[in-house]
This record gives C-alpha cells, sequence and structure tokens, in this order.
C-alpha cells in the first residue's frame, strides 16, 4: 500500500517504532488498562473472583469517561430542548416549527455529520492506545476538513427547507415557521463540522472533564441569551436558530482554544499541517461508511415526525410526538455517554493489544446503560400525565403525551443498549488482524459492507417503530 493508505489505517496494535514518551495525565489509566487486562488473563484465579476484581477497575475507568460525556452530550441536547421549550410557550405554531425544524432538518444534519465523525473516533482511538500521538492531531483535521466540505451540502437542504417540507406534505403555515427556525440554524452546521472532530480527538486521550466544564458555561449563557432574543427584543423563531448557532460556536472556540494551550495535548497537536491534506478520499471512504449506519439509524425519527405533520391535526401530533421524542432524546444521551466512553475504552484497548479488556468492557458498558434506562421508563410511566406540561400548557397535548408514554417507555429500554452496541461495531475496526500488522483497502471493503448490513438492520427497525408511533 502507498503511504496515504499507511497513514490513514490505524496504527500497529503493538508497534516498536511506537514512542517510548507518553503523556503523564495517562501514566495511571495505562496502569489500570493492564492490571485489567492481567486479571481477566489469570485462568488459576476463580472466575467469580476475577469477575469482581475486573468489574470494580472498568466501572472505575467507564465512569470516569463516562459521566463527563453524559454531562456533555446532555448539556448539547439540552440547548436544543430549551430553545424549543422557550419556542413553544410562544405558541403552538412555534412549538411544532421548532420541533420540526430541530428533530426534521437538523437532526438530519447532525445524524450525517455524527455519522462522518465517528470515522475519527475509530482512528485517533487506536493510535493513541499504540502511542502514535502525533497522528491524532492529522486525523482530527482531515475529519474536519470532510465534514466541513460535507456542510456545504446539508446548507444548501437547509436554504430550501420551506419547498422541500410542502413537497413532503406538510402545511404551507408549518412549513413557513420551520423554515424560519432552520435558516437560524445554518451557522450551526460548520460549528457540528468542527466540534465532532475536536470531542473525538479529546475523547480519545480521555480528556473529557475541560469539554465537560466549556459546555456547562455555554449552557448558562444559551439559557440567557436565548431568553433575551425571544422576549425582549421580540425576534421569534429565527432568534432562536441563531442564538443556538451562536451558543455552538462559543463551545467549539473555547475547546480549540484548550487544544492549542494545554499541555496535556502538546503530545497529540502540533499546529496545522499539509499532511491533513493527503489521503482524503480514502478518510471519506471510511467516513461515508461510518455515516450509512449512523444516519439510517436515527433517520427513522424525521419519519415519524414527517409521517405526523400529514394526519389530521397535524399541530397536535406534532406537538405531542415532538415532546415524547425529546424526551426519548434527554434519556438518550445515557447509552450515548457511555458509548463515547465505550469507544475510548474499546479503541485503547485494541490499540494496546488487550482483547480481553476491549471484550469485557462492551458487555460492563452495556450492562449499566440498560440498568440505567430501564429506571428512565419507569420514571417516565409514573409521571405520564404531567409530565408535558415543562413543555407546553396545552391539556390536549398532555392527554396525547400521557397515551404515548407506554411506547415511549418500552422505546427507552430498547435504546438502552443499541447505541452502545452498534457503537462498539464502529469501533472494532481491526477484524482478524495480528498485532503487527496493519489492516489494508481489503479488510477496509469488508468492514465497509458489515456497516452497510448493520445499517439496513436498524434501518428495518426504525421504520417498524415509526409506523407503531404514528399508529
Amino acid at each position: 500500500m502507498g503511504s496515504k493508505q499507511n497513514e490513514l489505517d490505524p496504527p500497529s496494535l503493538q508497534s516498536e517504532s511506537a514512542p517510548p514518551l507518553s503523556p503523564q495525565s495517562s501514566d495511571k489509566h495505562m496502569e489500570l488498562s493492564s492490571k485489567l487486562e492481567t486479571i481477566l488473563s489469570h485462568k488459576e484465579v476463580p472466575l467469580f473472583h476475577r469477575l469482581q476484581s475486573a468489574t470494580w477497575i472498568e466501572l472505575k475507568l467507564l465512569f470516569k469517561l463516562a459521566a463527563p460525556a453524559i454531562f456533555v452530550y446532555l448539556v448539547s441536547f439540552g440547548m436544543s430542548i430549551s430553545t424549543q421549550i422557550f419556542s413553544g410557550h410562544l405558541g403552538n405554531l412555534e412549538l411544532a416549527a421548532a420541533s420540526l425544524g430541530t428533530n426534521g432538518i437538523q437532526l438530519f444534519a447532525l445524524g450525517l455529520l455524527m455519522g462522518m465523525g465517528s470515522a475519527v473516533e475509530t482512528l485517533c482511538g487506536q493510535a493513541y492506545g499504540a502511542q502514535k500521538y502525533e497522528m491524532l492531531g492529522i486525523y482530527f483535521q482531515r475529519s474536519t476538513i470532510i465534514l466541513s466540505i460535507t456542510g456545504i451540502f446539508i446548507t444548501l437542504i437547509s436554504i430550501f427547507t420551506k419547498p422541500i417540507l410542502k413537497l413532503l406534505g406538510q402545511s404551507n403555515e408549518i412549513a413557513s415557521a420551520a423554515a424560519l427556525f432552520v435558516h437560524g440554524l445554518i451557522p450551526q452546521i460548520y460549528a457540528f463540522a468542527i466540534n465532532f472532530p475536536i470531542q473525538k480527538f479529546l475523547q480519545a486521550q480521555s480528556i473529557v472533564l475541560p469539554s465537560a466544564l466549556i459546555s456547562g458555561a455555554t449552557f448558562v449563557v444559551h439559557l440567557v441569551l436565548t431568553w433575551v432574543f425571544l422576549y425582549k427584543v421580540g425576534l421569534g423563531l429565527l432568534g432562536a436558530g441563531l442564538v443556538l448557532s451562536l451558543s455552538w460556536w462559543i463551545i467549539v472556540v473555547g475547546q480549540f482554544i484548550y487544544i492549542v494551550r494545554s499541555p496535556r495535548c502538546k503530545h497529540t497537536w502540533s499546529g496545522f499541517s499539509f499532511q491533513a491534506f493527503s489521503g482524503l478520499m480514502e478518510f471519506f471512504k471510511l467516513s461515508a461508511a461510518s455515516a450509512v449506519m449512523i444516519c439510517l439509524e436515527s433517520w427513522y425519527y424525521q419519519i415519524i415526525l414527517l409521517v405526523a405533520g400529514l394526519l389530521h391535526d397535524p399541530k397536535l401530533a406534532l406537538d405531542s410526538l415532538s415532546i415524547c421524542l425529546l424526551i426519548a432524546g434527554s434519556v438518550m444521551v445515557i447509552p450515548t455517554g457511555f458509548n463515547a466512553a465505550a469507544s475510548v475504552r474499546v479503541s485503547n484497548e485494541l490499540g494496546a493489544g488487550h482483547d480481553k479488556s476491549a471484550a469485557f468492557s462492551v458487555v460492563v458498558v452495556n450492562l449499566v446503560s440498560f440498568i440505567l434506562c430501564l429506571i428512565a421508563a419507569i420514571v417516565v410511566l409514573a409521571l405520564r400525565n404531567v409530565i408535558s406540561y415543562a413543555f407546553t400548557d396545552g391539556e390536549t397535548v398532555a392527554r396525547a403525551v400521557s397515551e404515548l408514554c407506554p411506547l415511549l417507555a418500552f422505546s427507552l429500554i430498547l435504546n438502552g443498549i443499541q447505541p452502545v452496541l452498534s457503537g462498539n461495531m464502529v469501533r472494532d475496526d481491526r477484524g482478524h488482524t495480528d498485532a503487527n500488522h496493519d489492516f489494508g483497502m481489503g479488510d477496509l471493503s469488508n468492514r465497509l459492507e458489515e456497516r452497510v448490513e448493520t445499517a439496513a438492520s436498524a434501518f428495518v427497525d426504525g421504520l417498524f417503530d415509526a409506523v407503531c408511533w404514528s399508529c
């Protein structure tokens, strides 16, 4: 393979050329990781004692990553949900428009960019595990370039939101209001294109607390600005979209400043490099494969909303389903956060050649995520008659949401493990490679086929969910 392909492929799992220097902050993590692999490999120790010790170590490593990651995703989703709540108190039309714009057009952009950004998650995680620190910055820049170019395509869709929604059967009133909101979200597209690679770059190094602090501070600013621009300045839906875009750019700038200034990133970020422009086509192919699976898994939410907009009372249908999807999205930050944590754990362990630790991490993270989502489902059922009043004052909407809550609770339970399982299929990219062998384009082709098959299966499941919800 040529040099471009060698740059794309994750490094050897146990490379002799890996630099001996490791960031000091990761010493304890490496020590625990090696200890976990040793415990799991000791066959002479009784299974129960091995599992007990290994579970305790894995939980410490996992929650150190998962807790801040969940907080980051909760804040990120919280900014969108708070924007919809503020819009909902302007009126039912505004709630329907903001919900359709967010869960329709914005979710399309989010799913596409997140899917393509998951490629850098795999490459950075395994590169860091193999101590190929200099490649993290290159992967980060390549992913940003690819996602920014993709953002141009999404921008064109956003500009023509109104005719697209009308073509899909939405009423002129809702389509016009949703288009106004989406136009304010156009700057957010390019913030997404930079934010996803930044997050994966930091998460691969187990650096998650700074992102949590930056996101938390931005969320406070976002609430204040949204209240001012909607209720005091009176900019309405356009102002809501612009404030949401501004908030995302604050997060992006804050995280990038941290990367440039922090000593924890001195081994992985050495500045901008023309090397990032090499191998873009190979990187795009890997990114596109990741995008297929993530997009088809998430787009069925958009199908639900579009189907709801075609019912005899589209405002009521959109309002009630949007509230349920907002609740589902709020709970989904739990498996999504664990997905991010598992990504770091599995990629790092595979990069270090710790097969048993990687497999054990998948088991533990799925069990924990499932238990937490089961608890959330029970809470939703207990509050089914009052939960909608956090979003709107309408009693008709409250009754509709109450009727949908059993289906919502069932979805929460299933979604407790599905994102983590599908995410780890993406993470385990090395297939059957040797410890001293980098996979090439042949293995890449096999992985693309596996991902498309997984995506198709998830999409069929999603269509079934969409039919059930709309009925």
